[in-house]
């Protein structure tokens, strides 16, 4: 009777369980895009334009106007979201007190932040984060009485925040998902600042935060329109680690493997798969030219985080006084936005809090070795959770800026990659869940001797 040998009943069991990973049905992630509405990302952001001003210094008792008005309207917006779900999102407000700074913070405010939370049903301390600005700006920064609509920057963001958590409350998660609206950006990211020491000193795990900062602009200032490109900017390596850690990527590599890159090729990735027809472009630097965001609060304290954005910038309706200058119309005005992006975009965002939201854990430690030698080796230690299906390894050639091979080997903590030189490539090793979702790839911190 013919019997097949262990080590190629193991290669059939393997294939078997990777192909049934790599097959299931992905429904509920084309749900999820099909579900995003631009009739209510067109609506939130008119009325959020329509409180005049935004600024961070602007009214707080109006009813109408100001950033008082416009934060408890977003707050009632979560509420009622939470409402419908039965309860499955907490809203709460997070403040911080700040004095003038002799910059743009003029007179002594609280900076209120709006946190949504919804709580994963196995890891409720473990969190992936989308955020959108509430506050505005005109040409000066401290001119907090004038009208300041800030209809893309970023009511748009705002916007998409909102809407991705009525879309996602329809869901349950592993993972906790907060929806934040963060407020203080235009002043120095004073919002960002105050919610990343709130999550260190509740010891939230995080998970990664995508940072929503203008996504309803389609036509530049340099004359190009585009509605399918997206950037994703990501710092290289976190800005808080060792000078052990720097000293060892110069013998080991990883310039540009952070856990803010891997959370970029991560949306990268997840995009190129659900949706085909979009132009993820990653950005490798922290933020735009000499300019922030309010994930670079994040990073500083090293979480993981990037920026999603539009690819076509116009300055002309950024931090501008409405007026005409020379037959040029300036100001952040609603007739500028593009709704049907915006409404992409806010999928691009939707899917992937999803797909993290659903992930296992990633690895907490990944030795690598295989100096002088034709294969690469991997220990790891395997977490505790009977989801898991097991782990990938994935590798590319030092200069790619994906991971463009992969290699399921199933449940296991070791394995020896034959035939790959590991002087020619970069690896990483991500999770992957029985429901075939994968954690982000995991970049080696610590060498095998």
């Amino acid at each position: 009777m013919f019997k097949l040998s262990d080590s190629l009943l193991l290669f059939f069991l393997i294939f078997s369980l990777s192909y049934n990973l790599i097959g299931q049905k992905s429904e509920n992630f084309y749900e999820i895009i099909e579900a995003i509405s631009k009739d209510r990302i067109k609506e939130d952001i008119t009325i959020l334009a329509n409180f005049g001003t935004r600024h961070t210094l602007s009214d707080t008792v109006s009813k109408k106007r100001g950033i008082g008005a416009a934060r408890r309207w977003i707050f009632n917006q979560f509420q009622g979201i939470a409402k419908e779900c039965g309860g499955c999102i907490e809203v709460s407000y997070q403040k911080n007190y700040h004095l003038p700074d002799g910059r743009r913070i003029i007179k002594p405010v609280w900076i209120n932040n709006v946190v949504a939370i919804q709580r994963g049903t196995k890891y409720p301390n473990r969190y992936i984060i989308m955020s959108g600005d509430i506050d505005s700006r005109i040409s000066d920064p401290t001119n907090y009485i004038d009208d300041s609509p800030g209809a893309n920057d970023n009511a748009s963001g705002m916007a998409g925040t909102i809407e991705a958590a009525r879309v996602l409350s329809e869901y349950r998660f592993e993972n906790s998902i907060i929806y934040a609206g963060l407020s203080g950006e235009e002043q120095g990211l004073y919002g960002g600042a105050g919610l990343a020491k709130h999550a260190i000193e509740n010891q939230w795990e995080i998970i990664g935060i995508l940072n929503n900062d203008m996504i309803g602009n389609i036509e530049g200032v340099d004359g190009v329109i585009d509605n399918r490109t997206f950037r994703i900017f990501s710092e290289p390596t976190p800005a808080n680690e060792s000078e052990k850690t720097r000293k060892s990527r110069r013998f080991y590599g990883g310039e540009v493997d952070g856990i803010s890159r891997q959370l970029a090729r991560y949306i990268h990735k997840t995009v190129k798969i659900y949706m085909p027809e979009m132009n993820p472009k990653m950005i490798y630097r922290l933020d735009r030219f000499g300019r922030g965001g309010h994930h670079r609060p994040f990073n500083d304290v090293g979480f993981a985080g990037v920026r999603i954005m539009e690819a076509h910038e116009n300055y002309n309706q950024q931090h501008q006084d409405i007026r005409i200058e020379d037959g040029i119309k300036y100001g952040d005005v609603i007739e500028a936005v593009n709704f049907d992006y915006a409404k992409k975009i806010t999928a691009v965002n939707a899917i992937n809090l999803a797909s993290l939201a659903w992930a296992p854990p990633t690895i907490k430690e990944l030795s690598i070795g295989g100096v002088v030698e034709p294969s690469v080796k991997f220990k790891w230690t395997k977490i505790d959770d009977k989801s898991i299906a097991g782990y990938k390894i994935y590798w590319r050639e030092t200069t790619s800026p994906t991971w463009d091979n992969s290699r399921f080997v199933g449940n296991i903590d070791q394995f020896t990659l034959k035939g790959v030189v590991i002087d020619n490539y970069f690896f990483g090793i991500s999770t992957v869940g029985k429901n075939g979702i994968e954690s982000q790839v995991v970049f080696p911190n610590k060498v095998i001797r």
